[in-house]
């Protein structure tokens, strides 16, 4: 899967990428956004991510999951 955009880009992935780490408001953190737990729940759940961002171009993310094929849709044989 691959999720890109056009936005403000992230300046520092690698401070983006540690835990707790957030450029949201206060005022949006008071609303129980902005956690900065996104990225890293993200690559908890998938097998490979990688994220790559330029300012003030954007921002693009890759995520694997890897299956087995007898797991794939749970598919039955009858």
């Amino acid at each position: 899967m691959v999720a890109t955009d056009n936005g403000p880009g992230i300046a520092n992935v690698d401070l983006a990428m540690q835990a707790g780490y957030s450029t949201a408001s206060e005022q949006v953190r008071e609303l129980g956004f902005g956690a900065g737990m996104g990225l890293q729940n993200i690559k908890r759940c998938v097998d490979k991510m990688t994220l790559e961002s330029t300012p003030g171009k954007g921002t693009r993310l890759e995520m694997k999951i890897y299956l087995e094929q007898e797991e794939s849709f749970r598919e039955s044989r009858q």
